[in-house]
């Protein structure tokens, strides 16, 4: 009987796999193009299951968010961690940032979860208690090191990444890596080892990529 019960048992634990394999696959994608705001009605439907069945394998939209994010996060604690052991301090603050800001403009989801959103707060409150030490040390090793202007403040530098990470979401679909343009623009700002303005590799903006941005704040018609 207890055979009969592990044998019967086994197919059903490997289809609730299955379909939270499913959900998270789908929630990714709809996160990442259109940002937290999506329903976990949309996200069942795009994983092909019942609400009932994402309900299931998970509470409630905090769940859902924890578990496709959790990684994520944890990826931006280890970015910090290996940019402060970069042998040049400038070198690895610049890679940090470009490491970053590349995630989320790229994945609006991840960006509602670093910027600030209701969901997903307990675990990126506790990755920023690992992670805001560790800037920390970096902000200030590149301006021992002459690198970095000395008014500056690590404070500053979550408000830098939220500013262009906005950018970056409302303009992706047109001009993918605008974002770029304007990283190094507030770079040549920061640094105070520089012979010359850095080449503006990305850009200059399209007339597309402004309509998308107005479009995004509803400032002139989607068609």
């Amino acid at each position: 009987m207890d055979s009969e019960t592990t044998t019967e048992a086994r197919p059903l634990r490997a289809d609730a796999m299955r379909n939270r394999e499913k959900i998270l696959a789908a929630a990714a994608v709809l996160f990442a193009e259109r940002g937290l705001d999506v329903s976990l009605d949309d996200v069942a439907h795009e994983a092909g299951v019942g609400v009932g069945t994402l309900y299931r394998r998970f509470a409630d939209k905090e769940a859902l968010v924890e578990a496709l994010f959790e990684n994520a996060v944890e990826e931006i604690v280890n970015l910090a961690v290996r940019a402060n052991a970069a042998q040049n301090s400038w070198d690895g603050l610049v890679w940090f940032l470009e490491q970053v800001l590349q995630r989320q403009c790229t994945n609006r989801g991840l960006r509602d979860v670093v910027v600030g959103s209701s969901y997903g707060q307990v675990r990126i409150a506790e990755a920023k208690r690992r992670i805001v030490p560790t800037i920390s040390a970096l902000v200030e090793r590149a301006q021992r090191d002459g690198f970095l202007r000395d008014d500056v403040v690590d404070a500053d530098f979550p408000i830098l990444e939220s500013m262009i990470s906005s950018l970056g979401a409302m303009t992706g679909a047109a001009s993918p890596e605008l974002w770029r343009r304007y990283l190094t623009i507030i770079l040549d700002g920061l640094a105070t080892q520089r012979s010359g303005p850095s080449r503006l590799g990305a850009g200059p903006p399209t007339h597309a990529a402004h309509l998308e941005i107005l479009r995004s704040k509803g400032l002139t018609p989607t068609k």
